[in-house]
């Protein structure tokens, strides 16, 4: 099944929505990078704002401060969240436990 061709105001709409949501996700992680927000803040965040619940979780962990790219897998595997896992994916038992293992690091 192949998707209908967009016209060019179509092409150009959706265009500006990926750019404004990839800058609404860089400014979440800078602000978590910075400590403006806590992981519990963004992760609720992203019940209302669609661009934060389609973000990957592993990209949430690097944006913290000492979590690279290793040891945001490690937490995941850890923890039992999937590598692909995204911010609105997570379930309310997987949320916390991240919440509280980021808390207590």
């Amino acid at each position: 099944m192949s998707l209908r061709p967009l016209t060019p105001q179509e092409r150009a709409d959706a265009l500006h929505k990926a750019a404004a949501a990839r800058t609404t996700r860089a400014t979440a992680k800078e602000r978590l990078k910075s400590g403006e927000l806590t992981i519990a803040q963004v992760i609720s965040s992203g019940e209302s704002d669609d661009a934060i619940a389609r973000m990957r979780i592993v990209e949430l962990l690097e944006a913290l401060p000492g979590i690279g790219r290793v040891r945001a897998a490690s937490i995941m595997e850890q923890l039992g969240i999937a590598a692909s896992r995204r911010v609105r994916g997570l379930g309310i038992h997987q949320r916390r436990a991240l919440v509280d293992f980021i808390d207590n690091k």
